[in-house]
């Protein structure tokens, strides 16, 4: 089956008791087993809930892996994959990279012993450069968050594999309506399932991926062991979102293209990161890796500075001002003093998240209805 089809109806088969074509919300924290000692498929919902598993079935369909685990949130699901490694681990993580992960790798983890250098991972070299004997882990984000660099994923898999560690990445910009990182080689698929899954910001949650059974087993015995894991509500509202995912997503790229262009001419723009320009430098990656469209986040840099940059992002209507990506809504923030404030303010500087910087979410509205708010918006300054 096609993409868009498996999306419906894998891991959404119809109640076999009732015959509804949606399955049940299984609200359940625990399950009547046949005996002492004798385990049914579902015994807690820390463990397994029926639910969950319908979403996870979808997703391990969709990615292409052999199976796959939901959790509380993106970044539940990010520390479920480092917390495989032990002290004295390494991971080499790129340098366009989510703020929340960015803050877990430099303040969490590390109290744990493990280490980790980041590298730009657009630079094959300096990516294989940064890598040490005591490296396990790989992880990197195409298109990058916020500067929207875009990374060889294959090539990153065979130099990880080639050292004996794994490639995580954390595809969440994406989603694998564009880009599915297991065919390119990846060990693991990260989601934020709250942004392009869900698609209509309602719930929490985050995903794993993965080719390998022996990969999965180790996750999902971290994961039980944790707790982290996807609501029932949540796990159901994001299989409903996926079913219209390769719609939504191919619909917002056609909108951010052209946004891009847009803006590309005008004269209060520095310059605008969108892998979809012809002078982007991950364009000619971006075409062979994502599939016929380059994603609906785009970043341009205003010239000016900080103030102008905050006066920008707080003129706009249809641009809602708030974090979070992928739904709907269209959304507009800052990085330097939103979702990349954890950064230390020199590691911004020198991972190029510059204080002219704005991120745009675009959404399902109109284009000429955004093309509108952000005129009212460079008026304003």
């Amino acid at each position: 089956m096609q993409f868009r089809t498996r999306a419906i109806h894998v891991g959404n088969q119809r109640c076999p008791e009732t015959g509804a074509v949606v399955p049940p919300i299984h609200l359940a924290s625990t399950f009547v087993q046949p005996g002492a000692g004798e385990w049914g498929e579902f015994d807690y919902s820390r463990s397994g809930n029926p639910t969950r598993k319908a979403l996870e079935t979808t997703l391990a369909s969709l990615e292409g892996g052999c199976a796959a685990l939901c959790f509380a949130s993106g970044m539940a699901a990010t520390h479920c994959a480092v917390a495989m490694l032990s002290s004295g681990d390494h991971v080499v993580a790129g340098s366009d990279i989510y703020g929340g992960t960015y803050r877990l790798l430099h303040q969490v983890t590390n109290r744990a012993g493990i280490n980790v250098t980041l590298a730009d991972s657009t630079d094959l070299a300096k990516l294989e450069a940064a890598i040490t004997p005591a490296t396990k882990l790989v992880w990197i984000e195409s298109p990058g968050n916020p500067r929207m660099t875009i990374t060889d994923i294959a090539a990153c898999a065979e130099i990880a594999h080639r050292h004996g560690a794994l490639l995580g990445v954390d595809s969440t910009f994406a989603t694998p309506a564009l880009t599915r990182p297991l065919e390119l080689g990846a060990d693991i698929v990260m989601h934020s399932a709250t942004k392009y899954l869900g698609g209509h910001s309602d719930l929490m949650g985050g995903a794993l991926v993965v080719r390998e059974q022996s990969l999965y087993d180790e996750l999902y015995f971290v994961q039980n062991a944790t707790g982290a894991i996807m609501g029932a509500l949540d796990a159901f509202l994001c299989s409903r979102g996926i079913k219209t995912l390769e719609l939504r997503v191919r619909e917002q790229c056609q909108t951010a293209q052209r946004l891009a262009e847009w803006l590309a001419e005008n004269d209060q723009v520095e310059r605008v990161l969108y892998p979809g320009l012809a002078d982007h430098p991950g364009h000619d990656v971006a075409s062979r890796q994502m599939d016929g469209a380059f994603g609906a986040m785009l970043t341009f840099e205003l010239k000016g500075d900080y103030a102008m940059a905050q006066r920008f992002v707080e003129s706009t209507e249809l641009f809602q001002l708030a974090v979070s990506l992928g739904a709907v809504e269209s959304l507009i923030e800052q990085p330097a003093s939103m979702s990349h404030a954890s950064y230390a303010a020199e590691d911004r500087a020198k991972h190029g998240i510059t204080d002219g910087m704005i991120r745009l979410s675009v959404g399902l509205e109109a284009y000429e209805d955004l093309q509108a708010d952000l005129e009212r918006a460079f008026a304003a300054r």
